[in-house]
């Protein structure tokens, strides 16, 4: 079942959506492999490198600048791009069209408060805010670089929460990640793990929320 407990029975007041994989398909190898190639590395080999690397949290969180994180990277992985050039191959991860229908977002937005809450990088967030028409239907945007915190932490969530002037229990949150919906569940919230969007829309139209 989607919903982490009982499913809601009317509309929420708030729909709090993650970005990546729920909003916007990610592919990381896309970057990875660029940024691995000076030294043979494989995507993979990459991957493991940026998960492992302590100074993710601090990317994650804000305490790092693009100049900052580029020059960590520069000198862990040895490449010689520039920060724009870097910046580029950063934001290649993101797919150009979206997974979800702008409509969809529209539609919400005229019964509902929206809201983004994403783990991300302030490149992240520029090229987003950017680049796709369905930012403009979010008049909240909690991301991880600008509050200081990511999910699973309740911290992020509350923050969330007081931006939408919900109480947990009348905002429905989406997430691919499971940790990150059981969190959120924890809390009171509507928790929905995402897993395709045939199936969220499903949701939404057994909820009078869409219904094309």
């Amino acid at each position: 079942m989607p919903f982490l407990g009982p499913p809601i029975e009317k509309a929420p007041r708030a729909v709090i959506f993650d970005i990546g994989r729920v909003i916007i398909g990610v592919d990381m190898s896309r970057s990875t492999a660029a940024l691995g190639k000076r030294d043979g590395l494989s995507h993979k080999q990459v991957l493991r490198e940026l998960e492992a690397d302590s100074r993710w949290p601090d990317w994650q969180e804000g305490r790092m600048t693009p100049r900052g994180w580029h020059a960590h990277l520069s000198k862990k992985l040895q490449f010689s791009y520039g920060l724009e050039e870097f910046c580029a191959i950063w934001n290649n991860v993101l797919d150009p069209e979206p997974i979800l229908p702008d409509l969809l977002f529209e539609r919400l937005a005229a019964r509902c408060r929206l809201a983004l809450l994403s783990n991300t990088d302030p490149i992240h967030v520029a090229h987003i805010e950017a680049t796709y028409p369905f930012v403009r239907h979010f008049p909240v945007r909690v991301y991880s670089c600008r509050v200081g915190s990511t999910k699973p932490s309740p911290v992020i969530y509350h923050h969330a929460l007081r931006e939408v002037a919900a109480l947990p229990d009348e905002a429905m949150f989406i997430d691919d990640l499971h940790e990150n919906v059981l969190a959120a569940a924890s809390l009171g919230i509507n928790a929905f793990h995402f897993t395709s969007a045939e199936e969220l829309l499903a949701e939404f139209a057994r909820l009078e929320l869409w219904n094309c």
